[in-house]
């Protein structure tokens, strides 16, 4: 069952590229290299996401990824903390191949990068696109992945108009299973036996949302909290009443 998105995590209007903790930037080019090395060098992330991971990564793999997000999706955007983190947070960053020297005093720290994939000019009438994400691993278990991924679904139903987003999983990343599950994803499919991945077959899993489905999260949230504001005046009338 899908978990009701927690209202502070959904974007101001009036700062569309903002949530509560994060912010949300276009790439720069060649500045923005440290942390797509940073997420390219994280040896778990990079099995977790790349089909080709039995490859090496390199620099110019690093280098035309980096340029993919920047110029070939309908959105592609580094994720920032808008706090600097405290000295010991940063040390562990780097400890766990955290970019411990992206810090911009106007941005906070990067954590990582989210996109959403564009159709070519002849399938735009679909309206659908698939999202991707990483997130360093320094920042791993701490709600941010998924803070984005709400973000990025925000950006894609109500500004973009779209009406489907999907996004894959390899089996044994059982933790984005669980994550995409429990924001609303739906699994649309399984690819049986499709990757190769320590000494067995497993499965390439196809999630997919829809935008009645997204608003529908919505709009469930609106009426909770609508719910909780009538149930704290009730309680507020009674505590004066008595």
């Amino acid at each position: 069952m899908a978990t009701k998105p927690d209202p502070s995590l959904i974007p101001d209007p009036l700062k569309p590229f903002d949530t509560t903790r994060l912010a949300f930037r276009a790439v720069r080019q060649p500045e923005d290299l440290a942390l797509f090395t940073a997420i390219g060098n994280d040896q778990s992330g990079y099995m977790n996401s790349n089909f080709s991971n039995t490859a090496l990564n390199s620099p110019a793999g690093t280098h035309k990824f980096m340029k993919s997000v920047a110029e070939d999706q309908l959105i592609g955007a580094t994720i920032w903390l808008k706090d600097t983190p405290k000295s010991k947070e940063l040390e562990d960053m780097a400890n766990s191949g955290g970019p411990s020297g992206e810090l911009k005093s106007e941005w906070g720290t990067a954590i990582g990068e989210i996109h959403l994939s564009k159709l070519p000019a002849n399938a735009v009438h679909h309206r659908s696109t698939e999202m991707g994400i990483d997130i360093l691993p320094g920042s791993q278990g701490k709600g941010y992945g998924r803070e984005a991924i709400q973000w990025a679904l925000d950006y894609a139903f109500r500004r973009a108009g779209l009406h489907r987003v999907r996004i894959r999983a390899f089996e044994w990343n059982t933790g984005a299973l669980r994550l995409y599950e429990k924001i609303g994803f739906k699994i649309e499919g399984r690819e049986r036996e499709a990757l190769w991945h320590e000494g067995r077959f497993w499965d390439g899993v196809e999630f997919g949302m829809l935008e009645q489905e997204w608003w529908a999260i919505q709009k469930g949230e609106q009426r909770k909290g609508s719910q909780e504001a009538d149930r704290r005046t009730s309680r507020s009338i009674r505590i004066e009443s008595s």
